[in-house]
């Protein structure tokens, strides 16, 4: 098979190189070449390396509503969106980015992989340091190729299924940085396998703090590991893996604390008692476990889409009388918003714009979650809805207990909590909309709206798989694909 072109955008300038048996000798003039300990870690520093996701594919979900052909919000107007959204929002089929044009997802995660794998496979031989460095350093390396592979994974390519996965088309496996290296479409079960030892073989080696909050230590582990867990359906070991991460990790963001300014973006959301405090960005919170934000080209979805009416729906359930979800009413603007000296406005809908770098890697909020969701399915109901309280008191003012007659219920609950949670962030809902569509309880068909036309995604449609960008296949012809 042909080698795939993806290592070769926007890779650093170590990429010159054309075999990695010749890695530590060859020394093209014009490239810097690893050679010594700190040359691995300045790589490691990259801030390159902390975006990780694009925001794009929530276009997909049922949390997001286009605004109108010509809106007053501009940035949400669908007659402005790019072709790839408009893609995405109606159901296409087939390609969703254009010959030629970049993936904000695909492409940023393959050059992350290559110089992780730089690191993996040479950090061992460099001759300055102590091999528990030399460990360390490759175990992060091995963490972050390890969640650029979940990441992919879980975009493009059918949902985890052990009855199908060593099947399923998954993602190319690379694991090399020699860039005229072959590779293959992997299956789906060998890209978890992958992860799996991956994360199970840096484990050992992390720190049990980090150097800092871009780094991942063995919090980090044990919550990767209940996320991957989760995603993979095997609950017992999610559940026993997010308790392993709170023992380490358990502060939440009290929300409750904080209001809403007009005039700005960047800071409309602050400190009730001290409007210059703006909510704490992803590397600045109690909450963050290890930080990653969106990619440079689509991090997010501020200002672009309006809640659609299911998520509006879900933010008024299960909430008690006189209460107020701070999610909904701070990151949200809501019939009207004013970013400058101007109003706009658009009675009855809600505007998606938080102007907050959320963490897409991981984050104490996010565990609470898979315990609870965990607990409810193999463990304790009144464990789940501890779980569940926990997080709402610090997310709803004047909030109340939550009460469930029964597993099942807790169940509900606490996939209600995830999505009023995590809504419009990276591809989480995407990835749990593909997960949940594996069970006919929770199985849905997204509509969407534009105008008087409606266009509806049935569950389980392949069109919830992104497929491999256009220019990836030019050079890739026989790659195999899914039908969407």
């Amino acid at each position: 098979m042909k080698k795939i072109v993806i290592l070769l955008i926007s890779i650093s300038v170590v990429a010159g190189l054309s075999s990695c048996h010749k890695f530590l000798d060859i020394k093209p003039k014009g490239y810097t070449i690893p050679q010594y300990y700190e040359d691995y870690a300045k790589l490691m520093n990259s801030m390159d390396l902390v975006r990780v996701s694009a925001a794009y594919p929530n276009y997909l979900t049922d949390d997001a509503a286009a605004g109108e052909d010509n809106d007053v919000t501009v940035g949400a107007s669908y007659l402005d969106m790019s072709d790839y959204k408009k893609a995405l929002y109606s159901f296409q089929p087939g390609a969703v980015f254009s010959a030629g044009s970049m993936d904000p997802l695909w492409e940023p995660a393959y050059s992350h992989i290559y110089t992780y794998n730089i690191v993996i496979n040479n950090i061992m031989a460099v001759p300055d340091a102590t091999d528990g460095d030399k460990k360390q350093l490759r175990a992060e390396a091995l963490v972050g190729r390890a969640l650029e592979f979940l990441n992919l994974v879980n975009a493009y390519a059918k949902h985890y299924d052990p009855a199908t996965a060593a099947t399923d088309y998954g993602i190319p496996l690379v694991l090399s940085e020699d860039i005229n290296a072959s590779y293959k479409r992997n299956t789906v079960q060998e890209v978890y396998d992958k992860i799996k030892a991956d994360l199970e073989e840096g484990l050992k080696d992390l720190p049990t703090k980090p150097k800092n909050i871009f780094r991942p230590s063995k919090s980090v582990g044990y919550s990767f590991l209940s996320r991957m867990y989760l995603y993979m359906g095997r609950y017992d070991d999610a559940l026993s893996n997010a308790r392993s991460a709170l023992a380490l990790n358990n502060n939440l963001l009290d929300y409750t604390l904080y209001t809403n300014i007009d005039g700005i973006t960047f800071g409309r959301v602050c400190l009730t008692s001290d409007n210059t405090q703006r909510f704490p960005d992803a590397n600045l919170s109690s909450e963050s476990i290890w930080v990653k934000l969106g990619s440079a080209s689509s991090s997010s979805v501020n200002a672009a889409v309006y809640a659609s009416d299911d998520l509006q729906q879900a933010f008024g359930r299960n909430l008690p009388a006189n209460a107020t979800d701070m999610r909904w009413q701070l990151f949200f603007c809501h019939g009207q918003s004013a970013f400058g000296l101007d109003v706009v406005k658009f009675p009855g809908r809600h505007l998606y714009a938080p102007y907050i770098d959320f963490n897409l890697g991981l984050s104490s909020g996010e565990i609470y979650l898979v315990a609870a969701e965990c607990e409810a399915r193999v463990g304790d109901k009144d464990q789940a809805l501890k779980y569940l309280d926990a997080i709402r008191n610090k997310r709803i003012k004047n909030n109340q207990p939550l009460v469930a007659a029964s597993k099942d219920e807790a169940l509900q609950l606490a996939l209600d909590e995830r999505r009023r949670e995590m809504c419009l962030v990276g591809c989480t809902r995407l990835i749990d909309l593909k997960r949940l569509n594996k069970d006919p309880r929770f199985a849905k068909t997204v509509t969407h709206k534009r105008g008087t036309v409606t266009y509806t995604l049935a569950p389980n449609d392949n069109k919830y798989i992104l497929p491999v960008p256009p220019k990836v296949l030019e050079f890739n012809h026989d790659m195999p694909l899914y039908e969407r």
